[in-house]
């Protein structure tokens, strides 16, 4: 059973080559590098000289609050490209989630060409269309239908499976959704005790009742 999709640093040395399957992506070729737990890929303030694509593992992007709190900005899976940005310096921390593999090049380089810089500039839009819509999220859904939706655009994509593995821990996710870690627990512990989603541990979700679980994000 399957998903449905909803509406809803220095310069790198060994070059090797990493394309989009399609045309209308990004392409990217460059260096491979691995990143280690919590790791840092790249700092607020920092050069965007660099564009990457994740292969493996996911990252995180950060910034710390004037309070001093986390907020986790969007998180990266593998096939998705990051470190766009629409000025010369970085506006966010990029972090390995855990282990990490990506595919880096200059962004000098992409821009170089005419067409990949237009890429560049659309995924610098998508990335403000997805900023605006976890913005709505955060802000007029209620903690029941932010776990709900983030699970399920999470389960979309990671393939669309009927089982996924979280990447990334629960404060993590407290973190994006404006939550405490402790209501985004007790809302899982909810979702599966009514027969939405059932549980493995502390990462593994299964989705029991898909359809039943967009319903409350509508």
């Amino acid at each position: 059973m399957q998903l449905q999709s909803l509406a809803l640093a220095p310069a790198p040395a060994p070059v090797v080559g990493f394309d989009a399957e399609s045309d209308e992506e990004l392409k990217i070729v460059g260096a491979i590098k691995t990143y280690g737990r919590d790791e840092e890929v790249f700092a607020e303030g920092d050069r965007a000289d660099f564009v990457y694509r994740v292969v493996s593992g996911a990252v995180r992007m950060t910034r710390v609050l004037a309070d001093g709190r986390r907020q986790v900005a969007d998180f990266y899976l593998p096939g998705d490209v990051f470190g766009v940005e629409l000025g010369a310096e970085r506006t966010a921390t990029a972090e390995a989630v855990g282990e990490v593999m990506l595919v880096v090049a200059r962004r000098a380089v992409l821009a170089s060409d005419p067409a990949q810089a237009q890429k560049l500039w659309r995924q610098a839009l998508g990335e403000l269309g997805r900023c605006r819509d976890h913005l709505l999220t955060v802000t007029h859904r209620s903690a029941t239908e932010r776990v709900a939706r983030f699970l399920l655009d999470l389960g979309v994509r990671l393939g669309g499976e009927a089982q996924i593995d979280l990447p990334m821990s629960r404060q993590d996710i407290a973190d994006y959704l404006g939550l405490t870690i402790e209501t985004v627990s007790r809302t899982m512990t909810q979702l599966q005790a009514d027969g939405l989603v059932r549980l493995s541990g502390c990462r593994q979700v299964t989705f029991a009742r898909p359809a039943a679980l967009a319903g409350l994000c509508e």
